[in-house]
């Protein structure tokens, strides 16, 4: 099994770019390629820039969740400051969070360790369940071209 804690979080809130995901779960090549679109855009237009002056450190965060009956995909950061146009401030509840550690390159990692917790770590996990919700994970740069980042999902004991 791949390694993975569990740890209690306080109750944290991250401001947000999203967008509705219109492709299949199940077309990861078509998913992948439909989130890189979304994330390039932010970048040409600014609001990237925008959201990471917001931040009140350096951690990118992914969000995934299901809103208003969509799957939808977010960019966003902890902020000391509003950000007019966010598409969303994303809350999540202090709660108990299976975290799942990684390094890799920037532009995977997210999705690496998305996979990886959704994939192994939870389908092997009998005595938690993932309680729904929001789920994020986030990298910082580790000074060598590399990312450390982590995987967050809030569960419940079973």
């Amino acid at each position: 099994m791949e390694d993975y804690s569990l740890e209690h979080k306080k109750s944290f809130e991250l401001t947000a770019y999203g967008f509705s995901i219109q492709s299949n779960f199940q077309d990861m090549p078509v998913m992948q390629k439909e989130k890189a679109e979304f994330w390039g855009g932010l970048r040409a237009d600014g609001r990237f820039d925008k959201l990471k002056d917001a931040a009140k450190d350096d951690r990118e965060w992914s969000v995934n969740e299901v809103y208003q009956g969509k799957p939808w995909n977010y960019f966003a950061v902890e902020a000391r400051k509003s950000v007019a146009d966010a598409t969303r401030i994303i809350e999540f509840p202090g709660s108990e969070y299976i975290v799942v550690a990684g390094n890799g390159d920037k532009e995977t990692l997210f999705d690496q360790l998305t996979y990886l917790a959704f994939g192994e770590v939870l389908a092997q996990i009998t005595d938690y369940a993932y309680i729904g919700g929001p789920n994020a994970t986030y990298r910082k740069d580790n000074g060598d071209g590399t990312f450390y980042g982590e995987f967050w999902v809030p569960v419940v004991k079973r």
